[in-house]
């Protein structure tokens, strides 16, 4: 391909993704990027099968697993952490569930290449989204802008860009799905400029049942609470 990729690694987090693993990782190294998979503690054949594929691009793909399964936000700290050792200039934050769409990887990293960012993130169309998920998201957007004072059209987004000046600055300690209203939250901290563009997303059986949902939306904001007083 002739765009430029040097520098930019993709950061995968997986939890039992047997089913779309294999695809999402090699049609991400047929485009030549390099990828941190997280094995979050997967009990399924998601490290088997991730291990094939990384036997057919052993100078792309590299593995890190959780013993036992950590959380959505661990698993993304331990592949940006990972991937800044490697000398990543651009990370990006890709789902293993086979959700995102390919070419939504250029134009998430382009405002960093671009220099007009130093991080970003994909934003959905929310008409297209389930009901349910678009309802969560709405009330999640809202929260994140009362407690972090930082308003975004999809704090919710598993699809993100960071450069790397960005990614060391950002500190997540949430393990699971309240990391992504607490990247907002470090984004501001920080004081990082960021920018939103739009991408799409594939809705599935398997994602229109992950993410955030009621009981997790509560979780976050006790979280939220708790911040505020830290």
């Amino acid at each position: 391909m002739t765009e430029d990729i040097d520098g930019v690694y993709l950061v995968i987090p997986a939890y039992n993704e047997e089913k779309h693993v294999k695809k999402v990782l090699c049609d991400v190294a047929n485009l030549g990027y390099k990828i941190i998979l997280v094995n979050d503690g997967s009990k399924d054949n998601t490290l088997k099968l991730a291990r094939e594929v990384q036997k057919l691009y052993p100078h792309q793909v590299f593995i890190v697993s959780h013993v036992i399964n950590c959380g959505l936000g661990a698993a993304l700290k331990t592949g940006m952490t990972v991937a800044l050792k490697h000398g990543a200039q651009y990370i990006i934050t890709f789902d293993a569930d086979g959700q995102h769409a390919f070419e939504d990887i250029s134009k998430v990293v382009k405002p960093l290449k671009e220099s007009k960012a130093d991080a970003v993130i994909g934003s959905r169309i929310f008409d297209d989204m389930p009901r349910t998920k678009h309802f969560a998201n709405d009330v999640m957007n809202i929260l994140t802008h009362i407690f972090y004072g930082i308003k975004v059209k999809d704090s919710q987004s598993g699809l993100r860009a960071f450069s790397a000046k960005a990614a060391k600055e950002i500190n997540v300690v949430s393990p699971g799905y309240g990391v992504s209203s607490e990247f907002i939250k470090e984004i501001k901290d920080n004081h990082i400029e960021f920018d939103e563009v739009p991408i799409t997303t594939i809705y599935t059986d398997e994602t229109q049942h992950k993410g955030t949902n009621a009981i997790v939306g509560i979780k976050i904001m006790f979280k939220m609470i708790i911040d505020l007083f830290r």
